[in-house]
């Protein structure tokens, strides 16, 4: 029986000296194991098929009971670890807070130490001698343990 641990372990091994970085291992009841990999730039299916590879050569005889299938994390899908955060500085993000309100705005800055990351959002404000509300940005810091999903937003322009 192949080991979670193992799979992440093997698949760290092929990761040094690459640019690639480990976004999860998932192992199901159904004997099928995905590995999710990303990196900066995105992910090309020449480097799955050599991390498959890889671990085939491996794992051995093994690997013939489970259904192996190495990919990338996959646009709109929440970030699942701290470089997810950092590859999308910049861009538009969407975060389901723990209350269950959504907020979407520009991922600003991330703090992989402290686990925090701000996110700029426009929103009407009152002012004080304006008749109508007017719109400012807003910078909101949130805990990557806090809330519950962050996701990239796809823009179609």
């Amino acid at each position: 029986m192949i080991e979670r641990n193992t799979v992440k372990t093997l698949v760290e091994e092929w990761l040094e000296g690459n640019d690639y970085f480990l976004v999860d291992v998932m192992m199901s009841p159904d004997g099928r194991i995905v590995v999710e990999i990303d990196h900066a730039d995105g992910v090309w299916i020449e480097d799955c098929a050599e991390l498959s590879r890889f671990l085939q050569e491996r794992l051995g005889e093994e690997l013939d009971e489970y259904e192996l299938e190495v990919g990338s994390a996959g646009l709109g899908q929440p970030f699942k670890v701290p470089q997810q955060y950092q590859n999308h500085v910049g861009k538009e993000v969407e975060v389901l807070k723990a209350d269950g309100k959504k907020v979407k705005g520009i991922l600003k800055d991330v703090d992989t130490e402290a686990g925090t990351f701000v996110v700029t959002v426009e929103e009407k404000q009152k002012q004080e001698g304006k008749k109508r509300p007017v719109i400012v940005s807003i910078d909101h810091t949130f805990s990557m343990q806090e809330v519950k999903s962050t996701k990239y937003l796809l823009a179609f322009k």
